[in-house]
């Protein structure tokens, strides 16, 4: 669950909350798992749904500032640790101006490596909805990352460890 939020949140002091929130859904509404799909994926799907939830409020709001965790990186020097720090600071910055369900298909798809089908799932929605949620989003970060170098050159970097 905790890597289910951070993947969509990135780095953040909610973490912690979100998941004892999660927990705490789970518990409530284990009565109502009715074993159509594993418990696995019953578990994730509330956990989305407490993130969907605490997105959509937060968007409300002005965006506090977060603190990010160094990259791992293979970057001899620390000059380029820093750049791709900033570049996960602009990723999540244009990640949190997304629309909500948008942003979760995708995380949940591009960031946390799920199959589409999978996200589909998790969100109740159709596959094609799904497809199209992270397409826009996609466009969307690529139409930013024209401004941005940073942020294209994360993109750049991510796409190459996709394909």
């Amino acid at each position: 669950m905790h890597s289910v939020v951070f993947r969509i949140i990135g780095s953040n002091a909610s973490i912690d909350d979100l998941v004892q929130d999660a927990f705490l859904e789970i518990f409530r509404s284990l009565k109502g798992f009715r074993g159509e799909a594993s418990l696995g994926t019953w578990i994730d799907r509330c956990t989305v749904r407490v993130v969907y939830a605490y997105i959509s409020k937060r968007r409300l709001r002005s965006p506090a500032l977060e603190v990010i965790p160094d990259v791992v990186s293979k970057a001899p020097n620390a000059e380029e640790r820093a750049i791709a720090r900033q570049a996960v600071r602009h990723f999540y910055a244009e990640l949190e101006r997304l629309d909500p369900v948008q942003r979760l298909a995708f995380t949940l798809h591009a960031v946390d490596g799920r199959p589409l089908e999978e996200v589909a799932r998790l969100m109740e929605a159709s596959l094609v909805s799904t497809k199209s949620r992270v397409w826009r989003a996609r466009q969307a970060l690529e139409r930013r990352a024209r401004h941005d170098p940073l942020l294209a050159d994360f993109l750049e970097r991510d796409a190459d460890r996709e394909g």
